[in-house]
């Protein structure tokens, strides 16, 4: 369709800014096409959607015993219930019918003036056509961040064109909520998200009546990966509930104090898997009491800045990054919302050389991803700065713990390599297919190496903008009707209402167009970059299944007799070698201020030993060895780095029997001595 013209805005408010971050009746009706085909509804809603899919949905298995098709590891399908609910327009489904679900907030109406999140995320003044079904003359459309994109039947297309497992992240943002000033409900994050549960289930409700009944419907909440391998066995749609909100369990700071303790956080964890939640993140946008972000750029990134002291009393703090990865450029272009801070208070200039956020994974954080460890979750690392992410892998490496999920392209490259070690999943943001590719091909070496396939995160509803159209004279272009990858279905331009879609002229405009951007994907970079997609199922349920199956090793070193070099000396405690392993990671042991010291561990008898794990104090080394002996006599060298960096190491070497273990400081870090909070020994 033609793109309205919109005119400049110069004045924009800091709530403006901000947002910036992020009829008919119902009545069932017989189908026309109500037959023995599993997959089309006895009856539906009258009028819908079409879905424009002809062809049976593929099931079963490949030849190797792999579930096959795609996965959207980061979606918002209830995101019009969050922030208020006022923010975006329309709804996932209606009782009331298509005409009820697909309208536009009132305050947009007539024209689109009021549209304020609109005119700010796309330009110009916001105006538009308010009207949704049946003509949709401006809405949804690709770069409309206002507008209901997640339309159930939009979602029943992308499953029938090859899409096995969707990750549903219940969503909001309580700064947000309280600046926007058109609103219907409470701010508070927790009960924004109990709601879209509750509306996620309603849904599956909803699609099972047009069915038959509960359970037969194609849209399956799943709450373990064997139950979401058997529905995608079946042909059918897994759903996954994960959480993104800034204060999870109310876990904000403010001027750097925590508002929420250790037994919040077990309560929220706890209610939270009790709705089905089995992946989530610790942060999003603002630092809070778990951890700190990773930065917005530009004007943007100012913006947030400014709405973070607001929310917490602290802007974003920096310093150098220790190693190859950092975090976005922070945001240091001016911005309307500077006029908003108490007189006298600015945004701080930064250093060039220092981009990577100071605030890491706090006590509360670690307590709350180990807290997700016990439960069997999956923690997802995009958003988290830098330095939280190096901790929450550090962490899990150490336990091997394969539940960490990439799912939009929000972490540093450099960690892919190490998601993948340790058999997690890391899915792509939805980009255009030119952008999309040429990114999969740069990590292609990374899945072939540990046999993987990969995840697209869509992001819609999410306030974050999708693939533009290529234009209708585009080298190759889509092509109408396409099949579907597996080759059993016949996909067709899509049509709502009076309005038909095409990716090359229209973009994607919403949901349903996922089967076209997938094929676009084809045309421009190559089936293999496709073939990894469909592969995508298999390994998110691989990671899913594997983080279920974890049990936390036993660490022979817990209350073994620990014997040292030397002990610094202190009259107010006790650095004594049994301090590093007591159970307890406030305690240490802390050598003399010198090189050359050693901690040996007497494990009691001959084990085997396969793992050490070092959790250091801010004295730490940089050189080091781990050596094993049977009689506290001969030893062996286990392992061995001369570029240790702090913080938690893991140890791998082959399984040696051993009785004693034995850590040889060679070089200081720091010009303390060596210090060790807690040292873990494991057979494997």
């Amino acid at each position: 369709m033609t793109k309205r013209p919109y005119r400049g805005r110069k004045d924009v408010t800091l709530m403006s800014l901000l947002l910036l971050v992020l009829a008919m009746s119902l009545g069932p009706t017989p189908s026309s096409a109500a037959d023995a085909d599993w997959w089309v509804p006895t009856a539906r809603p009258a009028p819908d959607s079409q879905i424009n899919v002809t062809g049976e949905p593929f099931t079963g298995t490949n030849a190797q015993g792999e579930v096959r098709g795609f996965v959207d590891a980061h979606n918002h399908l209830f995101a019009d219930e969050g922030f208020g609910g006022r923010l975006i327009c329309g709804k996932t489904f209606s009782e009331a019918g298509v005409a009820d679900a697909l309208k536009d907030c009132p305050e947009h109406y007539p024209d689109g003036s009021l549209a304020i999140f609109d005119y700010i995320t796309n330009g110009g003044d916001g105006k538009h056509d308010p009207v949704g079904w049946p003509t949709f003359k401006d809405w949804p459309a690709y770069d409309s961040m206002t507008h209901q994109q997640n339309y159930y039947a939009w979602v029943e297309r992308a499953w029938r064109g090859g899409q096995r497992v969707l990750v549903n992240d219940l969503v909001t943002n309580g700064v947000i909520c309280s600046i926007y000033p058109f609103k219907d409900r409470s701010c508070d994050e927790m009960t924004s998200i109990r709601l879209q549960a509750k509306r996620t289930y309603d849904l599956q409700a909803y699609v099972d009546t047009m069915y038959g009944g509960p359970g037969k419907g194609w849209f399956r909440i799943v709450t373990d990966s064997a139950q979401a391998r058997k529905v995608v066995e079946q042909g059918k749609l897994a759903v996954v509930l994960g959480v993104e909100t800034s204060e999870p369990f109310g876990c904000k700071q403010v001027l750097d104090i925590a508002q929420c303790s250790k037994a919040d956080i077990d309560k929220g964890l706890d209610e939270l898997y009790g709705l089905g939640v089995r992946s989530m993140f610790l942060c999003h946008k603002f630092d809070n009491a778990l951890c700190g972000v990773r930065f917005d750029e530009g004007g943007l990134g100012t913006a947030i800045n400014v709405g973070q002291f607001l929310s917490t009393g602290t802007f974003w703090k920096t310093e150098k990054c220790a190693g190859p990865q950092h975090d976005n450029p922070i945001g240091t272009a001016a911005s309307k919302a500077e006029d908003d801070l108490p007189a006298g208070v600015d945004v701080p200039a930064y250093d060039e050389d220092a981009q990577c956020n100071a605030r890491g994974l706090t006590d509360l954080g670690e307590y709350a991803a180990r807290g997700m460890m016990k439960r069997k979750m999956m923690l997802e690392i995009d958003h988290m700065s830098v330095k939280a992410t190096g901790r929450v892998l550090d962490i899990f490496e150490s336990a091997s713990y394969p539940g960490v999920i990439s799912s939009h392209s929000w972490m540093d490259l450099n960690w892919t390599e190490r998601v993948y070690g340790l058999g997690g999943f890391v899915a792509q943001y939805m980009h255009g297919s030119e952008e999309f590719s040429t990114e999969a091909k740069r990590t292609n070496a990374l899945r072939d190496k540990y046999d993987v396939g990969y995840g697209f995160g869509t992001d819609m509803n999410g306030v974050g903008g999708w693939p533009a159209p290529r234009g209708a004279d585009a080298a190759n272009k889509v092509t109408y009707p396409f099949k579907s990858v597996d080759g059993g279905s016949v996909i067709d331009r899509q049509t709502t209402g009076s309005r038909t879609w095409d990716l090359n002229t229209d973009g994607a405009a919403h949901y349903g167009l996922v089967p076209d951007w997938i094929e676009d994907i084809r045309r421009v970079g190559g089936q293999d970059v496709v073939d990894d997609l469909f592969r995508g199922a298999e390994s998110y349920l691989g990671t899913w299944g594997g983080t279920e199956r974890h049990q936390a090793g036993v660490n022979l070193a817990k209350g073994a007799t620990a014997t040292a070099s030397s002990s610094e000396s202190n009259p107010l405690t006790s650095y004594a070698p049994g301090r590093a392993v007591d159970g307890d990671p406030g305690t240490r042991w802390a050598s003399d201020w010198s090189d050359d010291q050693w901690l040996r561990i007497d494990l009691g008898s001959t084990s085997l030993v396969g793992r050490v794990t070092l959790d250091w104090e801010r004295a730490y080394g940089k050189a080091y060895r781990i050596q094993l002996s049977t009689d506290g006599t001969n030893w062996q060298n286990a392992w061995s780095t001369t570029s240790g960096d702090g913080g938690l190491d893991t140890a791998r070497f082959t399984g040696t029997p051993a009785r004693y273990v034995r850590i040889l400081g060679l070089d200081r870090g720091t010009d303390w001595g060596y210090s060790l909070a807690e040292v873990g020994v494991h057979s494997s």
